[in-house]
């Protein structure tokens, strides 16, 4: 039996040694293909982790943007009032002055332009800290990722600091515009909303300077004088302040803010359109929302209207103006470019 097995054998000894090696093959086929799936398993799990960190780092800083813009508009709103204050010229009204009709003109200008003016700051302030903080939140980021090559960060506190002080640009030299505009009739809440836009088109169509103006002072010795020196860390913060230049003059910028703009103008009419409405007993037809545009106020109640918009504008408590703005899908997708651009690291970018 022993002598027949082994003549089994030797006649199928070539047969045997391919399939010892082909099952050998196998099994280290099988065993490094285990190993690179277990890779790959590790390598997809490190980089969901990393992703969800990243998702949840930003979605943080989303909310502290919205907190920031909150706490900045007491600030905003005393801004402007400083600047065009129209409570001095009603106390001096109350006092039955001889030029009345001198301090009237002056006070419909400085109410129409004040309303104006609140209603471009707080979109700007809203789209221009979506930049500011989403730049410094990728930056903070890298600073913080696992297996960062160098120690030096890239947005120290220091560097923060100086970087977002340059938002007082805005409170103060940006907030200077349409001083000039003259506002003499009488409108209804369709004219009035022409007369708005009018404004609009004069302020944007400006070919002196972009409306990025009123956001960062472009001189370079400015920028130099807002970062305090020349030291490593005022460096970086002319760095900063030139990257935030560049996202500012984006095509990109130019849009959101344009969209900021139009809610808000919107919003500011929806707001206006509450004191035009007939009174509740009159059940005539004019009731409906088409016949607003036929429904005329003195122009008397329509300055203290215009007037008192800015509290609406420029609150801190979450009105429907600054929370449409916020969550503005838009602006959410704009911020998060921008984060996705300065928390990726720049060998992954080239």
């Amino acid at each position: 039996m022993f002598s027949s097995a082994w003549n089994f054998i030797k006649r199928h000894k070539k047969k045997f040694i391919f399939t010892g090696a082909l099952i050998g093959g196998v099994y280290l086929l099988g065993k490094y293909a285990q190993k690179k799936f277990s890779e790959i398993q590790e390598r997809e799990a490190t980089e969901y982790i990393a992703q969800a960190r990243r998702q949840f780092h930003f979605e943080s800083n989303q909310r502290t943007c919205n907190m920031t813009v909150l706490s900045m508009l007491p600030a905003l709103k005393e801004a402007i009032v400083t600047q065009l204050n129209s409570e001095s010229l009603t106390t001096l009204l109350k006092s039955k002055p001889a030029n009345k009709l001198e301090i009237w003109e002056d006070l419909k200008i400085i109410s129409f332009t004040r309303t104006v003016v609140a209603v471009y700051s707080t979109c700007m302030l809203v789209v221009l800290l979506r930049v500011q903080l989403n730049i410094i939140g990728g930056y903070l980021y890298l600073d913080n990722s696992v297996g960062k090559s160098t120690t030096t960060p890239l947005a120290p506190p220091d560097v923060q600091q100086q970087y977002l002080s340059s938002i007082q640009h805005l409170l103060g030299d940006g907030i200077a515009l349409t001083q000039n505009v003259s506002l003499k009739e009488t409108w209804s809440l369709l004219e009035l909303e022409q007369q708005l836009n009018w404004i609009r088109a004069e302020v944007e169509a400006s070919s002196r300077r972009s409306l990025s103006w009123y956001l960062l002072a472009d001189d370079e010795n400015v920028l130099a004088d807002q970062a305090c020196g020349l030291t490593e860390n005022d460096i970086m913060t002319i760095k900063l302040l030139n990257e935030t230049r560049d996202m500012l003059d984006s095509p990109d910028f130019t849009t959101v803010l344009k969209v900021c703009l139009n809610r808000g103008f919107s919003r500011l009419c929806d707001n206006l359109a509450e004191f035009f409405r007939p009174p509740p007993s009159d059940s005539a037809p004019s009731c409906a929302p088409d016949s607003l545009s036929a429904v005329s106020l003195p122009l008397a109640k329509i300055i203290p209207i215009i007037n008192g918009q800015i509290n609406t504008i420029c609150s801190e408590t979450p009105s429907h103006f600054v929370q449409e703005l916020l969550m503005n899908d838009q602006v959410k997708e704009f911020a998060a470019n921008v984060y996705e651009t300065f928390s990726t690291p720049q060998e992954l970018q080239k």
